[in-house]
């Protein structure tokens, strides 16, 4: 199953909201991302320029979309960010895949056939 790093930030009133009655939204990521039969791996808050990350699994994009979506659409975020993350495996496959494309600089007449 693909794997996803989500970013994310509360808005100040979610912070309020949470000072006034703690919880442990790790049970909530993962109630949503177990919805779509997916699995959550890691929940963090940090310092910085989001507060929180989730690592999560999902069956396909489109189920990531829809758990990113319904999280996004709450209204508990001021932003969310996700990214799919590439095994190094499917990384060297796209490496050899991309040795066939033969790509054109914009504005170039030339045809580069490998990176050689």
């Amino acid at each position: 199953m693909p794997i996803y790093l989500t970013r994310f930030s509360y808005t100040p009133e979610t912070w309020a909201r949470l000072v006034k009655n703690p919880e442990d939204r790790r049970v909530a990521a993962r109630q949503y991302i177990e919805s779509v039969g997916g699995k959550l791996h890691g929940f963090w808050y940090a310092f910085g320029e989001q507060d929180g990350y989730n690592l999560w699994e999902a069956p396909d994009n489109v189920s990531m979309a829809a758990v990113a979506i319904a999280i996004g659409g709450g209204g508990a975020l001021s932003s969310i960010h996700t990214t799919v993350l590439l095994t190094v495996e499917d990384t060297v496959a796209a490496l050899q895949k991309a040795s066939s494309i033969a790509y054109r600089s914009p504005g170039s007449t030339v045809r580069r056939d490998s990176l050689t």
